[in-house]
């Protein structure tokens, strides 16, 4: 079956910034001909919404549609307005991450800003920040909690993940002891099914990229899920395609395949 791209999803952190968030100038070339194209881009990452803006107008995308937070929290821009936002009670895993894990840090995502046991490390968290006992966290629903323990090794903070046992929620540990708990369901596909269906958009005809394990229901969900190369086994197998590592410009390839440089020069 012949692929043709109508929507373009991609994961931001490893598909289009580096780990210092620095985009290179080929990767926003290769975005800005999507967008040229007149195809829909759309960031689906797991930063909340105001670090995801940042590469939104980085990118100076037309106003449209964007997935964040793991899918929890949808949202056109400009201007801003939230179309859907997945929340649920945090209150039994915010009290037993402070049972199993009492060192780490525990912040719950309360629309655009954060509720947190203790300071994160700087930068971490955009939007305003408020310090609460673990009774105050875990009193109202939130749309995801974050569990983050920047002393631990990532063997110690996998021994802890599985320990919480986490059964009743989706979850996705991310870099350097950090984990991401959503409601059961929501996830990067579960926000860009919405998008799709407000766009009259079938998932068929969805690009999506993207390298980490938060990305994998996106990937498997899309018409054509590609993963970059740095990407860890499990999320190139649940991949239709596998790219070029982040360093080779992958994310570039594969757009390019579909929205080449040479095809701009045709038209």
């Amino acid at each position: 079956m012949e692929f043709t791209p109508k929507l373009v999803a991609l994961d931001i952190d490893g598909t289009l910034v580096d780990g210092f968030g620095v985009m290179p100038p080929e990767v926003h070339a290769a975005v800005r001909r999507v967008v040229d194209a007149g195809v829909p881009v759309v960031l689906s990452t797991g930063r909340s919404w105001l670090a995801t803006q940042t590469v939104f107008e980085e990118l100076d995308l037309p106003a449209g549609w964007a997935v964040s937070s793991n899918g929890a929290m949808v949202v056109t821009h400009p201007p801003f307005e939230v179309r859907h936002e997945t929340r649920f009670d945090p209150a039994s895993v915010v009290r037993q991450v402070a049972d199993v894990a009492p060192s780490a840090r525990i912040a719950v995502q309360d629309g655009l800003d954060w509720r947190v046991s203790r300071e994160f490390p700087p930068g971490e968290l955009q939007g305003e920040v408020t310090i609460e006992t673990i009774d105050e966290l875990a009193s109202r629903p939130v749309s995801r909690v974050i569990v983050r323990d920047p002393e631990s090794t990532e063997e110690k903070f996998s021994e802890v993940v599985a320990q919480l046992g986490l059964h009743e929620v989706a979850y996705f540990i991310g870099w350097s002891a950090w984990l991401d708990i959503a409601p059961q369901g929501v996830d990067k596909a579960h926000g860009l099914q919405i998008v799709c269906e407000a766009l009259g958009i079938d998932r068929a005809h969805v690009l999506a990229i993207g390298d980490g394990r938060n990305d994998i229901e996106m990937l498997e969900w899309a018409g054509r899920g590609v993963a970059v190369g740095d990407a860890a086994d499990e999320v190139r197998e649940a991949a239709d395609a596998v790219t070029g590592t982040f360093e080779e410009l992958g994310t570039v390839a594969e757009l390019d395949r579909w929205f080449g440089a040479e095809d701009e020069e045709a038209s």
